[in-house]
């Protein structure tokens, strides 16, 4: 699905060299950690993954074309991945319901469609006597719940995580990698993951070793740990979302269209033309 070859990265006129000359390859379907020290270059590449940032030389392919050569990276973006931030990145000013719908603009004709499938989503993470919060209302773990139920709105086919439990204590953090890898096994994703955590690159299958911008290691993870995860079957979660107890059955409904809108750094002014959107009707900031 990936491949690099002699991938770099520089900033500042080449005084700081992020990413060193990387060669790997990822296959669909893997679940992929990519680990190491603060300043080694994870992020930077998870950014290079989701065409949000661009190497300074090198190639990187998905599906065997050049990222570099594709005319519409944003088209990229909205079909094939999923964003999932260690911060959230929820607007402040829309609910979750709101939230989960942002992506689903360009995409769905139907505003009942694209709030129907939004409240599927959140009901599928465990979410769903929380669609009318605002994010101030949530705690951290429902934050990161309506993250991962935005970055499912489109039906991406790669999911990339950046320290998706960091900002979590221990319980929520388990949880959360729980319904992550839950996901990722019933709908067949391609999840790469950045982490410091020992403890969750271990339930990867692969873990990739970053070090001084170039890969130390790669070698294969603990798989066998997954299934200690919620159980999945025929697109419903079957337990594991509220402190690992059996919960009813929360379906996941197929996407229907694919688009991602990435949301994370709007400002306030910029939030009216969205709310009108997604409200039907001129809204303000309370």
């Amino acid at each position: 699905m990936f491949e690099a070859s002699g991938l770099k990265k520089d900033y500042d006129d080449g005084q700081v060299r992020a990413l060193r000359g990387l060669d790997f390859r990822i296959q669909e379907g893997e679940f992929v950690a990519i680990v190491g020290p603060s300043g080694c270059g994870k992020s930077t590449l998870l950014q290079m993954l989701g065409a949000l940032d661009h190497p300074s030389a090198g190639t990187l392919r998905y599906r065997g074309a050049s990222l570099a050569e594709r005319a519409d990276l944003a088209a990229y973006r909205a079909r094939e991945i999923g964003f999932i931030f260690q911060a959230f990145h929820l607007l402040p000013t829309f609910t979750a319901l709101e939230n989960v719908q942002i992506p689903m603009f360009e995409t769905h004709p139907s505003v009942s469609e694209r709030k129907q499938r939004a409240i599927d989503l959140l009901t599928a993470v465990g979410l769903e006597m929380r669609l009318h919060h605002f994010p101030a209302k949530l705690s951290g773990g429902e934050r990161q719940r309506v993250a991962i139920a935005r970055s499912l709105a489109t039906g991406a086919s790669v999911l990339l995580a950046d320290e998706p439990t960091g900002n979590l204590d221990s319980e929520n953090a388990r949880l959360i990698l729980d319904l992550i890898v839950g996901l990722r096994r019933e709908q067949k994703l391609t999840l790469i993951l950045v982490t410091h955590d020992p403890s969750v690159a271990h339930r990867c299958q692969r873990v990739i070793r970053l070090h001084d911008g170039i890969v130390q290691s790669d070698f294969g993870g603990n798989e066998s740990s997954i299934d200690i995860a919620p159980s999945f079957h025929g697109g419903f979660l079957v337990s594991g979302v509220r402190g690992g107890e059996p919960s009813r059955p929360r379906h996941i409904p197929p996407p229907t269209n694919n688009h991602l809108l990435h949301p994370p750094t709007w400002r306030d002014a910029e939030f009216s033309p969205y709310l009108r959107r997604v409200r039907g009707r001129p809204t303000s900031r309370q």
